[in-house]
């Protein structure tokens, strides 16, 4: 993928990111401050399109791949004042990098912010383990940034952006 197609999806990215709040439902409110008030699941699935971009995904082309994305939740959060909680990840992506499928396992921890009744954020730290390419099998330091338009109390877009690619996906609680 070139640079100039990866600029156009990252502000692609953005445009939508910033677009979204006029789809906010009138019955929106803050829930930040409301600890345990999230969706009750044990397991969060999402299937996902990626983008690469560092890392493993480089090579002489980058196309867009699938992957999925699955959390189990441990726990209501580090913070007893707030709404957040806390899940172990794990992931599988495929992207091409030319002639060969590149592969990254994602294991993360996964901090999550309950903020309105519609929206969520998290953070990712982790690790991962990747194929192909001269690197090292294990990247020892991997963290994703995203968050969740929640349509439903178990049913939320979702969109996530780190190191070493982007993805966009449906969440489902479970």
């Amino acid at each position: 993928m070139s640079r100039s197609q990866r600029v156009l999806f990252a502000a692609t990215a953005v445009s939508a990111a910033l677009a979204w709040p006029a789809l906010a439902r009138a019955d929106e409110h803050s829930i930040i401050r409301d600890p345990g008030d999230h969706p009750s699941y044990v397991f969060e699935a999402e299937p996902q399109a990626v983008l690469g971009f560092g890392g493993p995904f480089d090579g002489p082309y980058t196309g867009p791949g699938l992957g999925f994305r699955g959390t189990f939740h441990i726990a209501d959060g580090f913070v007893k004042s707030i709404n957040d909680s806390i899940g172990i990840g794990f992931g599988l992506d495929l992207v091409p990098t030319g002639p060969e499928t590149r592969v990254l396992v994602p294991i993360v921890l996964q901090w999550n912010f309950w903020l309105s009744t519609h929206w969520s954020v998290f953070g990712e730290p982790g690790l991962a383990i990747t194929s192909g390419g001269p690197w090292t099998p294990i990247d020892p330091l991997i963290f994703y940034v995203g968050g969740r338009y929640h349509f439903t109390e178990h049913i939320a877009l979702t969109m996530r952006i780190g190191y070493p690619d982007a993805s966009v996906g449906v969440s489902f609680l479970l």
